[in-house]
């Protein structure tokens, strides 16, 4: 429940349905920021707020709080502006779709981020999956390769609640999910995980990890080079309900 969003209407006089018409929006979506603490579209939270006559931090602090790495901030704005999102994991599961307590796992077993560390980027990662929840969220494809399903991160109970956190997202009709099953041989997959992200305005935009940092590229040779790994990738997987037919039956395993 967002209650600054509550005080501001009431301080305001404004109601879900002037503030709708203000911003442009159904009254049903204004009341779902309310009570489900939704977080608009920045379009929205700017226009919102200047109808309220507050900051947009002071409505939704979370955006502004920038907890995350400066190297990451050009790809964070990307991700959240996207009309659609193409995802390749091979190890580990998408962050937009990470429970807490396997993101914690993830986050502690690399080694790389100080013990003092890793809470605050726990909370970067955890705010980001803000974006699937917006009232217009990018379509959502994740490709993944069926090691990540099997390997305990963080322990057999922590594996299932991220598996039936996962099964659950994939009934959300902007959330696809597809496996690359252990049958499958060299594939491209095997050169890591990239991240593809289109925008409203129809610019491309891709995103690679490393063990240091991520790199964000833009060149139209490593768009296209980046795309036609994932048509290969895309090509291997399963169907989303198969898919999701799989995940049911491992995430049985954990039990």
């Amino acid at each position: 429940m967002n209650d600054a969003l509550r005080v501001a209407l009431s301080d305001t006089g404004h109601t879900t349905e002037s503030l709708a018409e203000n911003v442009g929006v159904d009254p049903k979506t204004v009341a779902r920021w309310l009570t489900e603490g939704r977080i608009p579209h920045p379009r929205h939270r700017f226009a919102a707020a200047e109808a309220l006559r507050r900051d947009v931090s002071d409505i939704w602090p979370d955006t502004s709080r920038r907890r995350d790495p400066i190297w990451f901030r050009p790809w964070q704005e990307i991700e959240r502006e996207a009309a659609s999102l193409r995802w390749f994991e091979s190890t580990v599961l998408p962050g937009l779709l990470q429970t807490e307590a396997y993101a914690r796992a993830v986050l502690s077993g690399a080694g790389l981020i100080p013990r003092g560390e890793i809470e605050r980027h726990l909370s970067v990662r955890l705010n980001r999956q803000g974006v699937l929840r917006r009232d217009d969220p990018p379509q959502f494809t994740a490709v993944i390769d069926e090691a990540i399903l099997r390997r305990p991160v963080g322990g057999r109970s922590t594996m299932r609640e991220q598996l039936l956190a996962v099964i659950a997202a994939c009934a959300e009709p902007h959330i696809r999910v597809h496996v690359v099953p252990a049958s499958v041989g060299a594939y491209a997959g095997l050169n890591g995980p990239f991240v593809i992200a289109h925008s409203h305005d129809h610019r491309v935009a891709g995103y690679l990890d490393n063990q240091l940092q991520g790199q964000v590229a833009s060149d139209g040779e490593d768009i296209a080079a980046m795309m036609a790994a994932w048509e290969n990738v895309r090509g291997e997987a399963l169907s989303h309900w198969q898919s999701v037919d799989l995940m049911t039956e491992v995430a049985e395993t954990w039990s």
